[in-house]
């Protein structure tokens, strides 16, 4: 069983990732997700769609629509090895709209890093 600091240690990392996961998504950061993403990371997208990692990439180097992408709402619960993270999210649209969605990661330690291995959006 884990410390109470080696728990805290996790949260902090996967707090941080979090937040790069957010800026990524508002910067179009393709070198970013690409650190961060398992090579076996699926995405099921607003849309309905699936899509592993290669094309999430491909999507992320995209020209971004949005902007004042922000998280709230942040939960981070470990489960061992694997974390999940839930959290509300609020941006504007191109056309000046403010909208709200969510959004669940999950997270596998790795060789002992953390790295994305699905996301679930909605908006």
């Amino acid at each position: 069983m884990k410390t109470d600091a080696a728990t805290q240690t996790d949260i902090d990392a996967l707090t941080a990732l979090n937040r790069d996961y957010i800026q990524s998504v508002q910067n179009g950061d393709v070198r970013r997700f690409d650190e961060i993403l398992a090579d076996d990371f699926l995405c099921s997208n607003p849309d309905g769609s699936l899509v592993d990692k290669s094309q999430f990439l491909a999507q992320t180097a995209r020209p971004v629509t949005i902007s004042g992408l922000t998280a709230e709402d942040v939960r981070v619960r470990i489960l061992g090895d694997v974390a999940i993270i839930h959290a509300r999210t609020s941006y504007t649209t191109a056309g000046g709209e403010r909208r709200n969605g969510r959004y669940t990661d999950v997270w596998a330690r790795r060789d002992g890093e953390w790295l994305a291995v699905s996301a679930h959006v909605t908006r």
